[in-house]
């Protein structure tokens, strides 16, 4: 049984670019891991959860959330087990999965409120990072992680002239290996407010970039 983690992060619930390729990767993984009858009596299932940061907002961390990340577990109160239980749950799902998908747009040169409310609940000390005093240690059990990124403009990757400006994939790909995970890849789709003919090439170049995930 396969398990994906889906995360859609854009504020657009329709029309948005990265929930669209998220759409198509999703298809792309479910034809690539085919449900097999094992058993005259059971068939196992692959699992999609999917969390979309738009329609449930993640709250973010407070005083007592920090508190609750460090302190030991026999020290817990009632309180703190309230406050650390979105941490737990969101963990618990990220920790399940074999592949995580990200769909995000960029806002503002960097990623979406919605997106690090999320990331601040589940990087956290003892579960998804380790430190022994001297040295950090990751503790993702994640497999492979895929982003999806939208961009309104163009030039934000290779040597082009917004380069400097994309805080987005820079800081993701340094969070997940920081995590620990093994693979990460991304897949990216620039200048979405451009002309029609312009983004349908853009979202053509992109679902064949994720075919090619699936190729091998």
């Amino acid at each position: 049984m396969a398990h994906l983690l889906r995360i859609d992060a854009s504020a657009r619930i329709e029309e948005s670019h990265s929930r669209a390729l998220g759409d198509y990767f999703e298809t792309a993984w479910e034809t690539a891991n085919p449900i097999t009858r094992r058993f005259l009596s059971k068939t196992p299932k692959n699992e999609i959860v999917r969390r979309d940061l738009a329609a449930r907002p993640i709250s973010h961390i407070a005083n007592s959330t920090i508190a609750g990340f460090y302190t030991p577990p026999d020290g817990f109160t009632p309180d703190l087990y309230a406050a650390t239980a979105m941490s737990d749950e969101l963990i618990a799902e990220l920790q399940a999965a074999d592949t995580l998908l990200i769909t995000t747009p960029l806002y503002n040169f960097s990623l979406p409120s919605s997106l690090k409310a999320w990331i601040d609940q589940i990087m956290r000390i003892g579960h998804t990072f380790s430190f022994d005093g001297e040295n950090f240690g990751g503790l993702l059990q994640v497999k492979d992680v895929v982003i999806i990124c939208a961009y309104g403009a163009s030039g934000y990757l290779d040597a082009n002239a917004m380069k400097s400006a994309n805080f987005l994939q820079p800081y993701l790909e340094f969070l997940f290996g920081f995590m620990g995970a093994e693979s990460i890849r991304f897949i990216s789709a620039e200048g979405m407010t451009g002309d029609a003919a312009h983004v349908e090439a853009t979202l053509t170049r992109a679902r064949a970039d994720i075919d090619e995930l699936f190729a091998a």
